[in-house]
């Protein structure tokens, strides 16, 4: 247990050196200098990333090897310096002497992080020099540090490992939806013929009740946006997100369910999701209801093939260079290719159907599995700090 360990203050043990950011004029992205790091975004990692920008006047400098914190919005967060490198307002450098071992103190101070509180301002929160250094860390005898850190080290490679195999699961699921979805439209049966949108359904552009007006909005009937359209990259509808009430639905438009809505401005058009639901939408968003000939799903998939996106693509591009936008006009005129006959449109849905539950099944267990690992981390790096990992001396 810790209690044969002594405990000190950062300070103590650590020199800590405030992060200076140079003025302005002096930084280039041309690697004039030093590199700069301002903080913020990061910390993604456990080593620094690449640099963007670089300053020929550096103010306060890191060392390879020091551990990074983000003293400012977020206050905690650590990475390793990979080399000398200028730090900004946002970071401070922790650099270990030869009493702790420069590991044991960075998974020291991920294991604490959330109790890294600083100062709560009006504009963010902060810590100072003074706060770091003031940290109180257990510290055991240098050989009990470094078999603490070999221990984690092995611990976080086998969760690394399982990780990795998890995603590359999901990964090959995702292929193999995507390799027999695209074959199919890639490749039509003798069998297919050709419409325009417009012709396989009923198609129609939302529109948002005033805002302004509180009694538009409720729990009616869903109210879709772009962001609420293949939010899980699987099709999937958010339908609680916002909605509309009974007064808002009759100054907006009902889609019926069974349609097919297609995201068309902006940076996510093409972006397609399936209503299982009657719904409402905005006029960002473009809807096609399939008449009852129909396997309504056929076209949802149709239109997520890379041989209709294109289409959206190429329209939505030449209508304007900053803004892509297909209006409901263009869009209800491109074409779709397909069966003739219904029950070869729904044996395609049902093949891919079954291939799309699977990515589903593997993308829960995935994230289940992720929350897992996170959790016995945190457990790993617990069990350390506190003198419980198993081959540890104390």
């Amino acid at each position: 247990m810790t209690k044969h360990w002594d405990i000190k203050k950062i300070g103590e043990v650590c020199e800590v050196i405030a992060g200076q950011s140079p003025e302005g004029k002096y930084y280039n992205n041309s690697g004039e200098g030093l590199p700069f790091y301002q903080g913020k975004k990061e910390f993604a990692e456990k080593y620094i990333g690449a640099p963007t920008t670089w300053t020929s006047n550096v103010t306060k400098e890191a060392q390879a090897g020091d551990v990074l914190m983000s003293v400012r919005a977020p206050v905690g967060p650590v990475n390793f310096a990979t080399g000398k490198m200028c730090i900004g307002r946002g970071l401070a450098a922790i650099r270990a002497s030869k009493s702790i071992d420069k590991e044991f103190l960075f998974n020291f101070l991920v294991n604490h992080e959330s109790e890294i509180v600083g100062n709560s301002g009006a504009v963010f929160n902060s810590i100072n020099k003074k706060q770091i250094e003031s940290i109180h860390i257990p510290l055991p005898s240098i050989p009990e540090q470094k078999r603490i850190v070999i221990i984690l080290n092995e611990a976080f490679t086998a969760l690394a490992k399982a990780k990795e195999s998890a995603e590359k699961n999901l990964q090959n699921a995702r292929e193999l939806f995507e390799s027999y979805l695209q074959g199919i439209f890639a490749n039509p049966g003798e069998d297919w013929e050709q419409k325009l949108v417009k012709d396989i359904g009923a198609t129609q552009t939302g529109t948002t009740p005033k805002t302004a007006e509180k009694e538009n909005y409720g729990h009616f009937i869903p109210f879709i946006k772009p962001a609420d359209v293949d939010f899980t990259g699987l099709g999937d509808l958010r339908y609680d997100n916002d909605g509309l009430s009974e007064i808002g639905l009759g100054k907006g438009r009902k889609i019926l369910s069974d349609s097919v809505l297609m995201v068309c401005i902006g940076a996510t058009i093409g972006k397609v999701g399936f209503a299982d639901r009657e719904v409402s939408c905005n006029q960002q968003i473009n809807a096609l209801t399939p008449k009852k000939e129909y396997a309504p799903r056929f076209f949802y998939y149709a239109m997520i093939s890379r041989e209709f996106q294109s289409k959206v693509l190429l329209a939505g591009k030449g209508a304007q260079a900053t803004l892509p936008i297909i209006n409901k006009t263009k869009w209800e005129n491109l074409t779709i290719s397909f069966p003739s006959l219904k029950t070869d449109q729904q044996n395609i849905v049902d093949k891919l159907d079954v291939l799309r539950a699977e990515i589903k099944r593997l993308e829960t267990i995935y994230k289940q599995k992720l929350a897992n690992l996170e959790e016995l981390k945190k457990s790993v790096l617990h069990k350390a700090f506190n003198g419980e990992l198993a081959g540890v001396c104390t």
